[in-house]
């Protein structure tokens, strides 16, 4: 064996990334739980309009917190169902991904957002970010509905949420190179560490495999 682990900590799946675990090394969780996602959304409710789409996107997407503030009008593909972002990753600049979003997300990036009336101006406004923040003012509309949720710790973070779109993809039998895609990883061994999920979401695997 290649040493020893405190009780809930795992090891990272051969081959993957030793950069991107899923526990810190006390053991303590990265990722939010299907009903710690549930809450963060809630609370995002009741914030205000540009923050709630944010912790949407975040939520619903498992983008960067920098590939959402960078995200346009002219990315929004309402018809299609999906959101486009470019992959701001070192030595991935220039690659672009599609990733299908639920409608009420579509919705509400239209609603708060003026997507359609963006889009008909075209080079006139399409091309303008939905979020004229800075990355740590990003930071902090995500962290204020954090608290207001009253989650804490790693996972509470724009990182827990890409982290729990990995697990939650996973969990639901996606296939690990169509999680790859979406979360925009240059390398299958990275989107291995969300098999490691435990938990809820280990017991929702299993069960798939039992019946």
């Amino acid at each position: 064996m290649s040493g020893t682990r405190k009780p809930g900590q795992r090891a990272t799946p051969a081959g993957a990334s030793g950069g991107m675990q899923l526990f810190d090394r006390d053991g303590s969780r990265k990722y939010l739980t299907v009903a710690e996602r549930a809450r963060f959304l809630r609370a995002a409710e009741q914030a205000p309009r540009e923050a709630r789409t944010l912790c949407m996107t975040l939520t619903w997407s498992g983008c960067r917190l920098s590939e959402a503030i960078a995200l346009t009008a002219d990315r929004v593909d309402l018809a299609g169902g999906v959101l486009v972002f470019a992959t701001l990753k070192k030595r991935q600049d220039g690659i672009y991904r599609a990733v299908p979003v639920p409608p009420s997300l579509l919705e509400a990036l239209d609603l708060v957002h003026g997507i359609r009336e963006a889009q008909r101006r075209r080079g006139r406004g399409s091309a303008a970010r939905l979020w004229p923040w800075s990355r740590m003012t990003g930071w902090r509309a995500v962290h204020a509905v954090m608290d207001a949720a009253g989650l804490s710790g790693p996972a509470a973070s724009p990182k827990g949420l890409r982290h729990a779109f990995g697990v939650a993809a996973v969990s639901s039998g996606i296939p690990l190179n169509m999680v790859q895609k979406w979360l925009g990883h240059a390398q299958l061994s990275t989107t291995a560490i969300y098999a490691d999920a435990v938990g809820a979401e280990e017991q929702d695997i299993a069960r798939k495999m039992w019946g």
